[in-house]
């Protein structure tokens, strides 16, 4: 009787700390983003000009095109565009509930699962659509940056506290908007880049059998001591993302695979190794890789000397975003302009969309309007991404980031090293491809240690 009392005790406990996240991630006051139109803007290797006679500041919201020529209309269209065509996975409510838990949420905890998510996303896009790719409705989203506080808003907030105290669902209304856009005659590269973007965008829903979903990589995390309403930092998510795509059974993922780095080092012939691995069907093929190294940008706080090579990284069309943040939020960086970093951030909680109905809807998939942070003002651990589709490309790719690691460094020592052979080469033991029984294997567990100590602590 007493564990069943704690037990009742603590899903109270769940469903106050529910609500209250639930009120205070949803309740935005939310500002416009503004770039300079003198300096470039770079996202995820896209380069876009603003560039006109006139000085001063130019916000991405459309809401100031009348005061500056086509060009450069177009060109913050173009921006606006691919950045809105990449997927945003943020904090959700009233979710199938967590195994082990009373949670049916992530607000106040979850959101380096969801960057952690947003490059993963990236790098499937990459694989399926290409870098060229962009959503053909993504200008038709509605852009509520200038949304204030309104009635519908405190509706929404209340109905919102009401149902985590009672367990209660609303019903789920589709827009219909996307009903229409359906509809909308397009050709057969279109209609299978669609096709792929709403598959990519289900792998990350949140229901038990999403292969990324927040639900499984939880369960990827107990191996690691992690529980859900824990707070899980950059390295650690890099090896549950390692883990997710390796335990993905869906035969169209089974041509990717992830590598992480060991000690801020990428061992060439591991990587390899895992780019020429059988395929699930038993195929002889190489497979595209998604490179992680987690690594640390000073400190206490970010060395201000990394500046440039993290700008170098953004520039890389094969980059697929930083897993950062600052001190106590993780952000999904993604570009940059001048010392100040794109992202997408995952601290707004949104309404469960269930991503198994047909034409289930995308407009909160999808963020409106970037946002932009300094870089000193970065948490100075994170993990950089990349994707390369063949080893030619992971050949040429650790070329080029070598000789960038080597012009930025004003160090002895360069941020993180490409070198030749195996792990078990430099006495590192190096875990099976395809029989691994933890999550991590020990000597990982001890690096992640001092990871753990240094990482983000999250509200």
């Amino acid at each position: 009787m007493e564990a069943t009392g704690t037990d009742e005790v603590e899903k109270i406990k769940s469903k106050f700390m529910s609500a209250w996240h639930n009120m205070k991630y949803s309740w935005v006051l939310k500002t416009k983003t503004y770039f300079s139109r003198n300096s470039p803007v770079f996202l995820l290797g896209k380069c876009y000009h603003f560039k006109t006679d006139d000085s001063g500041e130019l916000s991405t919201d459309g809401s100031n095109f009348d005061k500056i020529n086509t060009e450069i209309s177009g060109n913050v269209e173009e921006f606006r565009k691919d950045f809105i065509s990449r997927i945003w996975l943020t904090y959700r409510e009233e979710f199938p509930q967590i195994k082990g838990s009373a949670l049916t949420t992530d607000c106040g905890w979850g959101c380096t699962l969801r960057t952690g998510q947003m490059l993963l996303a990236q790098g499937l896009m990459l694989h399926f659509l290409g870098r060229g790719w962009v959503w053909p409705d993504a200008l038709d989203i509605d852009n509520s940056d200038s949304e204030s506080w309104t009635a519908h808003t405190v509706k929404k907030l209340t109905a919102s506290f009401e149902a985590s105290l009672t367990a209660e669902r609303e019903p789920k209304i589709l827009s219909n908007h996307h009903r229409g856009a359906l509809k909308r005659n397009c050709d057969d590269s279109e209609r299978r880049n669609e096709v792929y973007h709403r598959k990519i965008i289900s792998w990350f829903g949140d229901y038990p059998l999403a292969a990324f979903g927040l639900h499984q990589l939880i369960e990827y995390g107990k191996k690691s001591g992690k529980i859900a309403g824990d707070w899980y930092g950059p390295a650690v998510v890099a090896h549950i993302l390692r883990k997710a795509v390796e335990e993905a059974r869906d035969p169209e993922l089974q041509g990717v695979t992830v590598y992480v780095a060991q000690d801020c080092t990428v061992y060439s012939s591991d990587v390899i190794d895992r780019q020429c691995s059988l395929m699930g069907s038993g195929k002889a093929d190489t497979k595209a890789v998604i490179i992680l190294v987690p690594v640390r940008l000073g400190g206490e706080r970010t060395n201000m000397d990394y500046l440039e090579f993290v700008k170098g990284i953004l520039s890389l069309e094969y980059c697929v975003g930083i897993i950062g943040g600052k001190p106590k939020q993780s952000y999904y960086f993604a570009g940059f302009q001048d010392d100040s970093l794109i992202y997408m951030d995952p601290h707004y909680c949104q309404s469960f969309v269930d991503v198994s109905i047909k034409d289930f809807p995308l407009e909160s998939f999808h963020c409106p309007s970037p946002k932009k942070m300094s870089f000193k003002k970065m948490d100075p651990s994170c993990t950089i991404g990349f994707y390369c589709r063949t080893v030619q490309d992971f050949e040429k790719a650790s070329e080029e980031i070598t000789k960038m690691l080597k012009s930025s460094s004003k160090e002895k020592y360069p941020l993180f090293t490409f070198v030749k052979g195996h792990s078990k080469d430099y006495d590192f033991a190096s875990s099976p491809l395809h029989e691994e029984k933890h999550l991590f294997p020990e000597d990982e567990k001890k690096r992640l240690k001092r990871f753990s100590t240094e990482e983000f602590v999250l509200l």
